[in-house]
């Protein structure tokens, strides 16, 4: 039983192992990355980039395309959910009377809530530029889903923030550790 289950591990290192699977690896690590799972691509894009620094750009490009639909999966997601919320609350009307702190349209309109709701209606789709930050990045693009931002707008600004930051965290960790593996 432990020799197989060891033999299934090896078989699974192998499999992920970059040299051998190369851009595809890093297309669903960089795509997995950028859903509402927690993982980080840029160890898989830096550690491919030093065992084949010639793949530079076609790295950074298919990481940044990974990770770009990733963020659309999520915008998908919390389009998705909110037409779920809307189905549910026009089939279950409330007769009681409505929190407080909801707005006319019967949301949650609590101090923190409407600043954010505000800021991202008014900067509109370029905040995704801001898609590629570490913890809100990801929630950022199910919520401009959410909010029903313009699809293909959010989409290109994902891809121009996701890309300057492989760039930028490659280039600046290849700096960091220029020796060879």
């Amino acid at each position: 039983m432990e020799e197989s289950l060891l033999s299934a591990i090896h078989w699974l290192l192998a499999v992920l192992a970059l040299p051998s699977v190369g851009l595809s690896a890093i297309f669903t690590v960089s795509l997995v990355s950028a859903t509402l799972l927690p993982l980080g691509s840029e160890p898989a894009v830096f550690g491919y980039i030093k065992l084949a620094p010639d793949m530079f750009w076609p790295a950074v490009l298919v990481a940044t395309l990974g990770n770009t639909i990733g963020g659309a999966i999520s915008y998908a997601m919390g389009l998705a959910a909110e037409r779920a919320v809307q189905r549910w609350k026009e089939k279950h009307p409330h007769p009681h009377e409505s929190h407080p702190d909801a707005g006319p349209d019967g949301r949650m309109r609590g101090r923190w809530n409407q600043r954010a709701h505000a800021w991202l209606h008014r900067m509109g789709p370029p905040a995704l530029l801001l898609s590629w930050l570490p913890i809100v990045g990801d929630p950022l693009c199910a919520v401009a889903g959410w909010l029903r931002l313009s699809f293909w707008p959010c989409v290109a600004y994902m891809a121009i923030g996701k890309f300057l930051r492989y760039v930028a965290m490659t280039a600046g960790l290849l700096w960091f550790f220029p020796g060879q593996l």
